[in-house]
């Protein structure tokens, strides 16, 4: 082999050499930058499974807070509840003992109760005025009155 031909392959081979190397370096450089963003998103995941953790904590107080509010809502309740027996048990205590309640009840009732009770069920607007039709309607308002 002549000098000139060992040269080009020795120039050849360093070539070769150069672009494995530069490879090289442009694989770590990309494996590092890929470390870098990895290590950003840890620390982003980090940062919010610490806020989510923080809103646990929080929404557990609430909720222990609302469930103490809600039992004592259920206390007030039952003691309601247990006040409104005791007043109807009076209540018909002072029925039965009292004669002016009974002859009270005995009455008959006036007129407008009366009508009261005999208006049927209306479904719509226009079951209300068929029924207005069939019975007294309302009489108009005086002349003089003003809308």
């Amino acid at each position: 082999m002549t000098t000139l031909r060992q040269s080009l392959y020795g120039l050849a081979l360093l070539g070769a050499l150069g672009l494995l190397l530069w490879g090289t370096y442009q694989q770590s450089q990309a494996a590092s930058a890929r470390a870098e963003r990895d290590g950003q998103l840890i620390d982003q995941l980090k940062q919010r499974s610490a806020r989510q953790a923080a809103s646990i904590v929080r929404l557990g107080g609430e909720l222990a807070a609302l469930r103490i509010a809600q039992q004592g809502m259920q206390t007030a309740q039952a003691d309601v509840r247990q006040q409104h027996a005791a007043s109807q048990i009076q209540k018909q205590e002072i029925r039965r003992n009292d004669p002016s309640f009974s002859d009270w009840g005995r009455q008959p009732l006036p007129d407008a109760a009366r009508r009261l009770h005999e208006r049927p069920a209306l479904t719509g607007a226009d079951a209300y005025r068929a029924w207005l039709s069939r019975r007294n309607a309302l009489q108009p308002a005086a002349s003089g009155a003003t809308e």
